[in-house]
């Protein structure tokens, strides 16, 4: 049986990128083994370097079934991936643009909007890869996600209002919405107070509740800070609009910031909710773990 190694820092994030793409090679190639360690400690790191064992239980699992693929993201997961596809003669694929050269890895799977130098190991990605996949779809459904200040962009409680009453008004949808770590505790007041729509905070929903909610939502807004969580409910096959955030001041659009707005140019999302009524979703869906999945797959990795 064919086995596959993901190299985690702990990141949710950084995880589910390595997640998406294992689990679409899962898909295409059944039986396939997944196994998740985290990254190796520099002393760890050293002693491989110096010719050691791997420690156990590595040494067991690569002796039972040693994986072809090793994958991870992160900075902190580097050096694991290079020395350990090194020791294991396994394939290193590394998601988002690495810290190290990009020439030490066999595949490097990265953002579009990080503007990657090409080259024969380096494939552009329209975001970051995700494990998210479409859902039979509930008629008239929309999911509302607001997340709150973040590095680059400030929050407007007013402003967010403005766009959500006449969202709300003017459509005939079953509305859901929640929240997310960041959300201010004066815009969780104000939410509770909209009619018609159900809220539920973030602290009240359990892991993998939001992903189930985008699998079934015909329709997703997002606010504009909420960036990986665009590319999830595209992925995830919904039809996506955007709610307006304003960006901190002095503060020039960030890769991610540029990235959204090349969505939107490219007709994959809405901004704005003038287009609430019209929101269709695209076809084919986004899914990017999908295509590159594709590509290793036919490269005979596995």
């Amino acid at each position: 049986m064919s086995a596959i190694w993901i190299i985690t820092d702990g990141k949710p994030g950084h995880y589910n990128q390595s997640l998406g793409l294992a689990n679409a090679l899962k898909a295409l190639q059944p039986p396939l083994q997944v196994e998740t360690l985290p990254a190796l400690p520099k002393r760890q790191l050293l002693r491989i370097l110096a010719g050691g064992a791997l420690p156990e239980p590595l040494r067991t699992s690569a002796q039972r079934n040693p994986p072809q693929l090793l994958i991870a993201a992160g900075h902190a997961t580097h050096l694991s991936l290079l020395l350990l596809s090194r020791h294991l003669k396994a394939r290193s694929v590394v998601l988002m643009q690495p810290s190290l050269p990009c020439r030490w890895f066999d595949l490097c799977l990265i953002p579009r909007h990080d503007h990657p130098r090409p080259a024969a190991n380096i494939v552009e990605t329209q975001g970051a890869l995700n494990p998210m996949s479409p859902g039979v779809k509930h008629a008239n459904t929309g999911l509302i996600l607001i997340g709150g200040p973040s590095k680059h962009h400030g929050w407007n409680d007013d402003q967010l209002l403005s766009q959500l009453r006449p969202l709300l008004a003017s459509s005939t949808c079953q509305w859901l919405m929640t929240s997310s770590r960041r959300t201010p505790e004066e815009t969780l007041l104000r939410l509770k107070s909209l009619e018609g729509i159900t809220f539920v905070p973030f602290s009240e929903t359990p892991p993998g509740w939001v992903a189930a909610q985008l699998s079934t939502a015909e329709q997703a807004w997002i606010t504009a800070d909420s960036v990986s969580m665009v590319y999830e409910a595209l992925t995830a096959g919904c039809a996506v609009g955007v709610l307006d955030v304003p960006l901190r001041q002095a503060e020039r659009p960030s890769r991610l910031v540029k990235g959204l707005e090349q969505l939107v140019r490219q007709g994959w999302v809405h901004q704005g909710v003038d287009h609430s009524e019209a929101l269709q979703a695209v076809t084919p869906t986004l899914n990017e773990a999908q295509r590159c999945a594709r590509l290793i797959h036919d490269r005979g990795w596995l």
